[in-house]
């Protein structure tokens, strides 16, 4: 990511844009990201976010869905759309020459939404099967059930799906009420990454987003506070799923790269603590892995493994070894070493791709208002010490501060706080 490709500017109507320009692929990427999520969905819509996400394909007076997917495919393009906790993207990957029509219709699809009665019912039930998919899928759920208990009675424990009730009782007004106070320029962050010019992007967004409002309501930002939880769900299943958690660093702290280190030794690369002790050298578990979930003003590291049903005692009581000797016996500057290198890899690896690259360059642009360039972010990393990382852990896990969820078919498990203490 060279600076130096990098340009940003701010359309009439207040879009904000950055684009990198990379001469030597044939596409370009470009996505419209909107700075709202779940989190800022009113409790009783939960889900909302979500299912607006879904009516955008549904057509607008100038295409159907049928011709979307048609328009996409005919130019060899690749659509699609998310809808996270903070922010919801929708973007193309096209050749370059049909940059045009890729803003054609990302800017029609985010402007212009019919919201048909009919379409309304019809997603009803794709969503709520889509619900139904994360109850039947265990290690999904077993995450929607932690963030509940983690960020308990704010809106970042709620499941970005919403629930049957929910979704059940949105209408056509609530949608369009919600479209119409989000969907405007000022929550409107553009990035586009490939062969490209910039000037011209700009001069074909202003065209195609001239007509969008400029601004709505301020969003609610109020920080979660974390009580942690031990909770502990009976479902019948074959094996038991467990997410251990501890509050972590947000979006932009500045010892985040610490934190990446952090999470890449304990459990966050296959030479990680957790992998090699409680897979490899112990065989309790198929998949266990730590990672990272960082929003605007707060954050978690969460441990998650799998393993039978009677081991989950056992498995339990080793992750909260593990969790204990990073902080007491530290770690030798080999492994550090080696969790900077892969940091180092993983992000340029990341980075090949012009869809990754206005990934990463769209979040820049969202949490920090600016953009840190390739070599700014390896120095970072680089710059990470054994003390930085041992701060971290003593940070994060304090007594009392591991929350953990079990699910699966543990009659009578109980899990203590003095199981726990760190």
């Amino acid at each position: 990511m060279s600076e130096s490709n990098i340009r940003r500017a701010v359309l009439a109507n207040g879009v904000r844009l950055a684009t990198e320009r990379m001469p030597h692929v044939r596409s370009v990427a470009i996505g419209i990201w909107l700075t709202r999520g779940s989190r800022h969905e009113p409790a009783e819509h939960s889900g909302i976010a979500h299912f607006v996400e879904h009516m955008l394909f549904k057509g607008t007076p100038a295409r159907n869905a049928e011709e979307i997917a048609q328009q996409v495919d005919s130019i060899g393009g690749q659509i699609d759309a998310f809808t996270s906790k903070e922010y919801a993207g929708y973007y193309l990957k096209v050749l370059d020459e049909h940059l045009p029509l890729a803003v054609e219709i990302l800017s029609d699809l985010i402007c212009n939404p019919l919201f048909a009665e009919d379409d309304i019912e019809r997603e009803k039930k794709v969503i709520l099967e889509e619900i139904k998919m994360v109850e039947d899928t265990p290690d999904d759920l077993v995450h929607e059930i932690f963030a509940e208990g983690f960020w308990s009675n704010h809106p970042l424990g709620r499941p970005i799906l919403g629930t049957p009730a929910s979704v059940s009782s949105l209408n056509q007004a609530t949608l369009k009420e919600y479209f119409r106070q989000t969907y405007v320029a000022s929550n409107f962050v553009v990035v586009a990454v490939g062969n490209l010019d910039h000037d011209y992007v700009r001069q074909l967004l202003e065209k195609a987003l001239e007509n969008a409002p400029h601004n709505g309501p301020d969003a609610d930002h109020s920080a979660p506070v974390v009580a942690p939880q031990i909770q502990v769900r009976r479902k019948e299943l074959e094996q038991s799923h467990i997410v251990f958690g501890a509050e972590a660093l947000p979006q932009h702290h500045p010892e985040r790269y610490a934190g990446y280190a952090l999470n890449t030794t304990l459990g966050g690369s296959m030479s990680s603590r957790l992998f090699q002790n409680v897979r490899e050298k112990r065989g309790l578990a198929y998949s266990v892995f730590s990672g990272l979930s960082a929003y605007q003003d707060a954050g978690a590291l969460s441990i998650y493994a799998g393993c039978a049903n009677d081991a989950v005692a056992e498995l339990i009581d080793v992750v909260v070894a593990e969790i204990r000797q990073m902080k007491a016996g530290g770690l030798d500057q080999i492994e550090l070493r080696r969790a900077k290198d892969h940091l180092k890899g993983s992000l340029m690896l990341g980075l090949e791709s012009t869809s990754s690259r206005m990934s990463h360059l769209a979040r820049q642009e969202m949490y920090r208002d600016q953009t840190f360039g390739l070599d700014e972010m390896l120095a970072a990393i680089e710059a990470v010490t054994e003390a930085d990382v041992l701060r971290l852990a003593d940070r994060f896990f304090t007594n009392g501060s591991l929350a953990v969820t079990v699910l699966g078919n543990v009659n009578g498990l109980q899990v203590t706080k003095e199981q726990l203490a760190l």
